[in-house]
């Protein structure tokens, strides 16, 4: 069967129509054939949003925006996109603006409500939310943190103005002053730490044998320590401690008056007599030795003796008497 020349242009030109459609359909990201369901969402402002961006629930895609245009004269903008079927939820769902990424970029998400009322079909106007970016939540935070370095500036500002009121001629030239004489410290210091050096590093040997001695002596003391303990140190301290206490019990027997010392240093009439008989027999002894006469008186031939007389001033006359 041979087709003639007008039918051939016919089919042509339906040809390219159809193309064309689909063409067009495919730039709007609107598809002609679908089974998809149309939703409304109404925002004051986009931030960027694009027709052909896809819509997700739950962070699967289930549409495409197809359209954005402005809804009233106030500027709030009506946005057109489109959900698969598949899916269903209630009315009062949420269509919600989010970024898609850190470099920028805007999305919608459905955040699927089910409260039992009826469901979105086709057509309906969700209810629209747009979550804070991470822009929005920077310069939130950034908020009171700039208040806080703004007050910062402004008492440190303050107080280098009354820094500067403290400073006056004066005051700065006598901090001029302490610095230089703790740089002068400082410099004594040096030269003092290089003297000490050098006397250190000059007498190096001497000090290492002074260390070395001390630290024969300190052996020494430590065998000294340990013989002393090894020689029943102890033992000794305790035999010590023994007689310290047999001192202190005598001691105290002869406070009380017990046994004849105690007797002899707590008797006061006996301490009198001793006192008196000593005194006697002082007195005794001198006349002895000034008058020997007195009491020795020999005759070797038989001639009379001669009877002593006292003198008037001798003490041993009081005894007789």
């Amino acid at each position: 069967m041979k087709l003639s020349r007008e039918l051939k242009t016919g089919i042509i030109a339906i040809g390219g129509i159809l193309l064309f459609i689909l063409g067009f359909s495919y730039l709007k990201a609107t598809p002609l054939f679908d089974n998809n369901k149309t939703f409304y969402a109404i925002y004051e402002n986009v931030g960027g949003l694009q027709p052909g961006t896809q819509v997700s629930i739950n962070g699967y895609a289930v549409g495409k925006v197809n359209d954005i245009r402005f809804k009233d004269r106030e500027g709030n903008l009506l946005v057109t996109f489109s959900v698969d079927n598949s899916f269903e939820f209630s009315k009062n769902s949420i269509a919600e603006l989010y970024d898609t990424g850190i470099i920028g970029g805007k999305g919608i998400q459905i955040v699927p409500v089910f409260d039992g009322v009826s469901l979105a079909v086709s057509g309906d106007t969700l209810t629209s939310k747009t979550k804070p970016g991470l822009t929005d939540l920077v310069q939130e935070n950034l908020a009171p943190l700039q208040s806080k370095v703004e007050g910062a500036i402004s008492n440190a500002d303050s107080l280098l103005i009354n820094f500067n009121d403290i400073l006056d001629p004066k005051t700065k030239k006598d901090l001029q002053e302490s610095i230089s004489g703790l740089n002068q410290l400082i410099q004594n210091f040096n030269v003092t730490t290089t003297a000490l050096n050098t006397l250190m590093a000059n007498n190096k040997e001497q000090l290492e044998s002074s260390l070395t001695n001390i630290k024969s002596i300190t052996d020494d003391f430590s065998k000294i320590s340990k013989g002393l303990s090894e020689a029943g140190l102890e033992k000794s301290i305790a035999g010590l401690q023994k007689t310290v206490t047999n001192l202190d019990n005598l001691l105290l027997k002869i406070d009380n008056g017990e046994g004849t010392l105690g007797k002899l240093m707590n008797n006061e009439e006996l301490y009198n007599n001793l006192t008196g008989a000593s005194k006697e027999l002082d007195l005794l002894l001198q006349d002895f030795r000034l008058n020997p006469k007195r009491y020795v008186n020999v005759s070797v031939f038989g001639k009379k003796q001669v009877e002593y007389e006292v003198p008037e001033n001798d003490p041993a006359a009081t005894i007789d008497n």
